[in-house]
């Protein structure tokens, strides 16, 4: 037997259909239609696998709808009373948590130690050579960039290798300026400078102001905005909050009914896996990666759309942005991005990918055939390839 060379055949092809010819037009109409089914039924069929059925949909509103319910009964709003600060009892039992965790005797011997000393604590102006709008006891840890809780451990550190104080002050201005009279808390090893930084939260977490939320010192920059019975600024309503209470064990309490949505949501997604008969492994819902758990991030999305939507009418109805839930908008702000992101970018790029894998696939198995079937006839055959 002889099998003629791939040049071979394509001369004889050429001589015997021309030259010029689209693939499509070797197949009849009746393939071309078949074909374009094909594809179709191949898209459908991914969009399927992350189609949220009724029972996802219930699952994650019913999560949102929980986290929410706890927001507004068991967080509610923070009120300055004679006995401190005093919420709805969630967030009566985090603050009494927190009393008891960083006891206010030690807490204030922890303050008074050179250990937790830092330059950028200057409660008013009368240690600054920049003036600092706004710089006093009531705002100052909101106005330093080194008390936030998450800024601070990059320029809280930096500002004590530096003997330096970096602010951004009540009318939005960036000021960054050395310390002159607080120059014997400069640091100059950096582990020393992050344990200081630590030291310094400590001891100033469960005082009368609290340290403010992580970034609410970036708000300041935000002045703009005639919001409110007031007419006030972004800038200038984050400061009432923080005046009003708004801190950092706030922010926690806030956070658990964020926590109880993401929970609620992917055990839910877990149980009704193992329902349709996947395993263990296959169901644990810690990955957010769309091949492994390909309906798992919009669910989260909408749970976590639902309790923002229910924290956006709390805020309307009550008219007070301390009813705000800082940390829930910034988890909705991430799945909203990464639902974007995957609707417009990633989703038609994996369909593609899908469909062109599973083409792939059944070519392979074609060609397989097409080998197995040269085998069984050259076998009695000796084979001489041009």
């Amino acid at each position: 037997m002889v099998v003629p060379s791939w040049e071979d055949l394509c001369i004889e092809a050429e001589q015997i259909v021309g030259s010029g010819h689209a693939l499509e037009s070797i197949f009849t109409e009746d393939e071309l239609q078949r074909n374009s089914q094909e594809i179709r039924m191949l898209n459908a069929e991914y969009n399927q696998i992350h189609h949220l059925d009724k029972y996802d949909v219930t699952i994650s509103a019913a999560a949102g709808m929980l986290g929410a319910a706890v927001d507004i009964l068991l967080v509610g709003i923070p009120q300055k009373t004679s006995e401190g600060l005093k919420g709805a009892p969630l967030s009566n039992y985090v603050r009494d948590w927190f009393d008891k965790k960083f006891p206010e005797e030690e807490m204030k011997k922890l303050a008074n130690s050179k250990v937790s000393k830092v330059p950028y604590d200057a409660q008013d102006n009368r240690n600054t050579t920049i003036h600092v709008e706004g710089l006093s006891a009531y705002y100052h840890r909101l106005l330093s960039l080194g008390h936030n809780p998450l800024l601070g451990l990059i320029f809280g550190v930096a500002d004590i290798l530096n003997g330096k104080m970096t602010t951004i002050d009540k009318e939005g201005k960036i000021v960054s300026q050395i310390m002159e009279n607080y120059a014997d808390r400069k640091e100059t090893d950096v582990f020393v400078a992050i344990a200081k930084q630590i030291i310094h939260f400590k001891s100033d977490i469960i005082t009368s102001m609290g340290l403010p939320d992580p970034m609410m010192g970036l708000f300041n920059l935000l002045q703009f905005g005639e919001l409110g019975e007031y007419d006030q600024t972004i800038a200038e309503i984050v400061q009432g909050m923080y005046y009003e209470g708004y801190d950092f064990i706030h922010f926690c309490t806030l956070s658990i009914p964020v926590m109880i949505v993401e929970v609620v949501t992917r055990i839910g997604y877990a149980f009704k896996r193992l329902k349709e008969g996947r395993s263990v492994k296959e169901s644990i819902p810690f990955s957010l990666n769309r091949e492994k758990h390909p309906k798992l991030a919009t669910m989260l999305f909408i749970g976590h759309s639902a309790a923002t939507a229910v924290n956006a009418g709390k805020v309307y109805f009550t008219q007070n942005p301390m009813a705000i839930n800082y940390p829930q908008w910034i988890t909705f702000a991430k799945y909203s991005y990464k639902q974007l992101k995957w609707m417009l970018i990633e989703k038609p790029n994996a369909k593609e990918a899908y469909v062109h894998g599973v083409l792939n696939e059944q070519l392979t198995e074609v060609l397989e055939d097409v080998n197995d079937t040269f085998d069984k006839m050259s076998a009695d055959y000796i084979v001489i390839f041009k």
